[in-house]
């Protein structure tokens, strides 16, 4: 079987090659590399049979992150199951989006991560923020067991926390940081998502009701109600989705900041605030 030849007739001519590098070198339990440094070496018979069966879950649309149980984002490597989301560039705009409204990386910030899923918003935040410390919640006791993995493989174990809540439901504050990814596509618009996502994704991860706002109703009152005032609070969206969101918000009593896009050039962040911006741009 002609691994890059298998996945360009399923249509993933653009990553059949990397796809293909990637899943050769876990099935031969060696770095990406192998392929490139020494296209010389002969396979065995058992070898090969690893490697086409790799191979046919790739082409039956089963995301290489979800064959291989790893993800990296934001250069930090995430250990992922069924049971959580594939985290996705897309997402490390609200990283980025958040640092950038941080004047002092080393102060001894607070971070809330609603919906935590398998902790990398929560934890690529910690990687860059050494005195800050986080608690990430989920609804999902075993999505949570595998953030606490994350944490501890990545040595961030010491200051985060996780805990199974609905949302922000019995938590005080206040946080100087609230972050999430809550999930925001439409009901309707699920089986209509590339079979990567649809069906490989957990679907508490995406349906968010009919109109793709339900989390953001649910968490946007708490999340108000626990921002230290000046904090900062950075929301995913999905697309065309940034006035509503923003309503929301505005109705919470939380002043917007600005949108921030992502590198396809769609507006994928919503941060805020509560109180005075000006408040915010002294934390």
């Amino acid at each position: 079987m002609n691994p890059a030849r298998t996945q360009k007739s399923a249509g993933f001519a653009a990553v059949a090659r990397r796809d293909a590098r990637l899943l050769l070198a876990a099935a031969l339990d060696a770095g990406p590399e192998l392929p490139i440094a020494h296209p010389e070496r002969v396979l065995n018979g058992s070898e090969r049979a690893r490697i086409e069966r790799l191979i046919a879950r790739r082409a039956a649309r089963e995301p290489v992150s979800r064959i291989l149980g790893r993800r990296g984002f934001w250069s930090l490597d995430f250990k992922i199951t069924p049971d959580t989301l594939d985290p996705r560039p897309d997402s490390e705009t609200l990283i980025e989006a958040v640092l950038g409204r941080i004047d002092e990386p080393a102060a001894p910030l607070h971070i809330l991560d609603l919906g935590t899923g398998c902790g990398c918003l929560l934890l690529a935040l910690l990687s860059e923020l050494p005195a800050a410390r986080g608690l990430g919640v989920d609804i999902s006791e075993a999505a949570l067991g595998v953030a606490r993995e994350n944490a501890d493989s990545l040595g961030l174990g010491a200051r985060a926390r996780f805990e199974r809540r609905d949302w922000a439901a019995g938590l005080s504050g206040p946080w100087q940081v609230i972050i999430s990814n809550p999930p925001y596509i439409r009901e309707w618009e699920i089986e209509e998502l590339a079979p990567e996502v649809a069906h490989h994704d957990p679907e508490m991860a995406l349906n968010a009701g009919l109109d793709g706002l339900d989390a953001y109703r649910a968490l946007l009152p708490r999340a108000g109600r626990l921002l230290d005032r000046g904090g900062i609070l950075a929301l995913e969206m999905g697309k065309g989705q940034q006035d509503a969101v923003e309503a929301l918000l505005v109705a919470t009593g939380l002043t917007p900041l600005g949108r921030v896009r992502d590198l396809g050039g769609i507006e994928r962040c919503l941060v805020a605030t509560l109180g005075n911006p000006w408040d915010s741009a002294k934390k």
